[in-house]
């Protein structure tokens, strides 16, 4: 494996090198410790780069980063060159895994002004929506009317609207790019590829179930929400169900984001830890705080746009890994074979099995039903596509999104790839240069990119980018439900613009702090891409069940599915929260490709690597091994079929009491015969602020 440093470093190795003595002999035992530990690395690193001229020769060589005869600058005799390959083989002797990973932490100032230009530029779009384009509204709506009566009744509940959906006026293609950014977080950045490079390409097809699931919610769910124009998903619970649903609704959705939002939070501090040194505790404080002023200030549209430019900035840092990444192993043929020889280019198990990790039949249904929840209709997506003007802008915002969502994916699927075709014989998680398994990516990328200036502090931004939009995009609708569906059903009176405009902020930043402390919590539970599915599926498991049956079952009455919610909820987090415990204590141990050291030119624990790859055992299957996949579709058929026995006690709902609105349209053919009428969208707008207008007065 090879190290990568700065370019003023790669461009002194051979004086580095040929200095060291004198060096040694004129500075204190500290400064010597740390300077050969340098010159070690830049020996290697010219080893790379020789190799890499020649990468046809020998697919070995590549990988490892050394070559028989390394020819770093031109050498003018053999003796030279001679002492060159001594030095380098006593390099290779001495340089220990914390010598490499101190060497790896290369982040120069460029690379600092990258990362901390792309924080600014987040900021400054909060404080242009939270004040100055607010202003501008302001005094155009005065100067409209001169402050007069229909002034303030335009304004009337304009504070909630801006903050939480835009004045439903934002575009199509930002609002696109503000889902992708809040759903591919630095879980799925960094997560993805290490799934890939430790088991395989089973988790590819997961790309399927996004197109999948796009579908049904397009059809589905998606006529429903955007016809309703409900600020809050959970409304629509009350209108359906009644009060009791939406409360449970609301507790649930709150619980499983503040349980997720650490875990976006966690993922890019250990990037930013592994590339630079800083400890994981002092990053996550200064990143978050930014990410709650701007979402605090700003809202939606604040939100959306600092995703837009988040979105860029993901693309570009995973492009140019992949793309680099693939130069450097010799092409794509290199990274497809090793991968084959490896057995990274499997498929799922074809298998009824369910504890098996990952099955065709888990990914297949078991992802579709969970992507229908955790992207396309929870409260995150929906206040997304209710910001938009029409349902056919939603439409095209839904057909986008999922385009955009499975290209990504698919780069960060291929950086996986990329992985173990670099370290196909120099297993980095096995010798502990990753200090965390999800440390691997920020490995990849050092090695790649960390002799360009720049290019590792994209990286490091791309991924807090997918933390910053994940979290932003939580935090605004954490305020939404709280407000909507807490805090307004126990006001006796209508909460006035400014204490909206309080409540709003003060939920963003006590639930933005509360997520810094969560961290702590996060770090110890294991790898996240499991992590983050299982914790979520606790509370999206019954939130699938009880869309599901809103929509498309219009015979369920409210209790029946609080009860079917109920056992829902409680049977998953007793599988979750055991199924993750004994992970943590090693009880679950799931089968493992292959991976080998035979090429590390570092020195490492040969007893870590023994018990690392040699003495482990996959674990004897139980009921907490069922694949992390099935855990949001056991919660909706948990709480589908109780509700459906409970209605055999509680009763059946009086279908002519239904409004059709409520139901999905392939459904309504069920519903007693109505007469219908067909309204624009623009002018059900009208009516509704006319109604509005009208009950206010």
């Amino acid at each position: 494996m090879s190290a990568t440093a700065d370019p003023m470093e790669l461009g002194e190795s051979t004086s580095t090198l040929a200095g060291s003595t004198t060096t040694t002999t004129t500075t204190t035992t500290a400064a010597t410790t740390v300077v050969n530990a340098i010159a070690k690395t830049v020996a290697i690193i010219s080893s790379t780069v020789s190799a890499g001229s020649t990468t046809g020769a020998s697919p070995s060589s590549t990988s490892s980063g050394t070559t028989p005869t390394p020819s770093p600058t031109p050498t003018p005799t053999p003796t030279s060159s001679h002492s060159f390959s001594s030095n380098l083989e006593d390099a290779e002797e001495k340089l220990s895994v914390k010598d490499l990973s101190q060497a790896l932490q290369h982040f120069g100032i460029v690379d600092y002004l990258v990362f901390i230009a792309m924080l600014a530029v987040c900021a400054v779009i909060g404080f242009y929506f939270g004040f100055i384009e607010k202003n501008q509204k302001k005094k155009k709506l005065a100067g409209k009317d001169r402050a007069g009566a229909a002034g303030l009744e335009e304004r009337r509940g304009s504070e909630a609207l801006d903050y939480l959906v835009g004045g439903r006026q934002m575009k199509v293609f930002p609002v696109a790019l503000s889902l992708v950014a809040s759903f591919v977080s630095g879980i799925s950045l960094l997560g993805t590829s290490t799934e890939i490079y430790v088991y395989g390409t089973q988790y590819a097809f997961i790309l399927v179930t996004l197109a999948i699931s796009g579908t049904i919610s397009w059809y589905i769910f998606l006529p429903v929400f955007c016809n309703l124009q409900l600020t809050s998903t959970y409304e629509y619970f009350q209108l359906r169900y009644g009060a009791g649903i939406r409360n449970l609704g609301s507790v649930l959705f709150i619980v499983g984001t503040m349980v997720w939002l650490p875990v976006c939070l966690y993922v890019p501090a250990i990037t930013y830890n592994q590339v630079t040194g800083t400890g994981i505790h002092v990053i996550t404080p200064i990143v978050c705080t930014i990410c709650t002023f701007y979402t605090c200030v700003g809202g939606l549209k604040a939100v959306v746009w600092t995703d837009v430019i988040q979105s860029f900035v993901m693309f570009g840092s995973i492009l140019a890994v992949c793309i680099k990444g693939t130069f450097d192993v010799g092409g794509l043929g290199v990274v497809l074979q090793r991968n084959e020889d490896g057995g990274r280019l499997n498929m799922p198990e074809w298998t009824w099995d369910p504890t098996v990790r990952l099955s065709m039949l888990s990914v297949i249904v078991g992802g579709t039903l969970h992507k229908i929840q955790s992207s396309d209709v929870n409260q995150v997506s929906i206040q997304r596509f209710l910001s938009l003007p029409s349902y056919d802008h939603a439409k095209r915002c839904m057909f986008i999104f999922t385009l955009l969502l499975i290209f990504l994916l698919s780069c960060c699927n291929y950086m996986g790839l990329v992985s173990y075709a670099v370290y196909h014989d120099c297993d980095p998680i096995s010798t502990k240069l990753a200090a965390a398994s999800d440390q691997l990516p920020s490995l990849l990328m050092m090695r790649t990119l960390g002799s360009l200036p720049g290019l590792p502090g994209l990286f490091v931004a791309g991924v807090f980018s997918a933390a910053l939009s994940s979290l932003s995009t939580g935090l605004n609708s954490l305020a939404c439900v709280i407000t909507q569906d807490i805090v307004r059903p126990l006001l006796r009176k209508p909460l006035t613009e400014r204490q909206t405009a309080f409540w709003l902020r003060a939920i963003v930043v006590v639930c933005g702090f509360s997520c810094i402390g969560l961290v702590n919590i996060v770090e110890k539970l294991g790898m996240v891409v499991p992590l983050a599915t299982t914790t979520a599926a606790v509370s999206m498991g019954p939130l699938l069940g009880i869309y599901a049956m809103g929509v498309g079952l219009p015979w369920v009455k409210g209790k029946s599915v609080l009860v079917g919610s109920l056992v829902s909820f409680l049977a998953l987090a007793w599988i979750c929260v055991k199924a993750q415990l004994a992970q943590m204590n090693g009880e679950i141990r799931y089968p493992k490709l292959p991976v080998s050291v035979d090429g590390c030119d570092y020195a490492f624990d040969n007893v870590t690597v023994q018990e690392t790859i040699h003495s482990y055992r996959p674990s004897e299957r139980n009921l907490y091994h069922l694949s992390f996949f099935w855990y949001t579709a056991l919660g909706g058929v948990i709480c589908t079929a109780v509700s459906l026995l409970a209605s055999l006690v509680f009763g059946w709902e009086d279908l002519n009491k239904m409004d059709p609105a409520l139901i999905t349209p392939c459904m309504r053919r069920f519903l007693p015969n109505k007469n219908y009428e067909a309204v624009n969208l623009q002018d059900l707008f009208k009516r509704k602020a006319e109604t509005e207008a009208q009950s206010a007065s």
